[in-house]
C-alpha cells in the first residue's frame, strides 16, 4: 500500500470518435497525471462487428457515463458524431458535467 494520500479521485469518461486515438491517448494521460480515474471505450481490431455487439458496446459505454463524475468529449476540430451526441444527451439527462477537448461543433464534419 502506498503512503501517498489521495483524496477520492474524480472519475472522467472519455467520449468521441475512436478515429481520434492519438487525442484519446493524450487526454487519458493528462487526466491520469491529474490523478483522475479515466474510463474510455476501447478500439477493436475487427473491421465489421455484429450489429448486436455494436449495440451492446454502446450500452456498455453508457454504463461508463453512469459511473463518471465528468464526461470529456474528445472532438478535434469540433467534430461530434451521432453516437457522441447520444452520449452527451445521456450525460446531460443524468446531470453530469460535460467538457470538451475542442470548441463545440455547429454541425457534423
Amino acid at each position: 500500500m502506498s503512503n501517498v494520500p489521495v483524496a477520492r479521485p474524480k472519475i472522467v469518461c472519455l467520449c468521441g470518435s475512436l478515429r481520434f486515438s492519438r487525442e484519446f491517448a493524450t487526454e487519458r494521460t493528462r487526466l491520469t497525471l491529474d490523478l483522475a480515474i479515466v474510463l474510455a471505450p476501447e478500439a477493436t481490431e475487427a473491421s465489421v462487428l455484429d450489429p448486436l455487439l455494436v449495440r451492446a458496446l454502446g450500452e456498455l459505454h453508457l454504463r461508463r457515463i453512469d459511473l463518471a463524475d465528468e464526461v470529456r468529449i474528445v472532438n478535434p476540430g469540433g467534430y461530434i458524431g451521432v453516437a457522441t451526441r447520444r452520449e452527451i444527451a445521456y450525460a446531460d439527462a443524468l446531470g453530469k458535467r460535460v467538457t470538451y477537448f475542442h470548441e463545440l461543433a455547429t454541425r457534423d464534419s
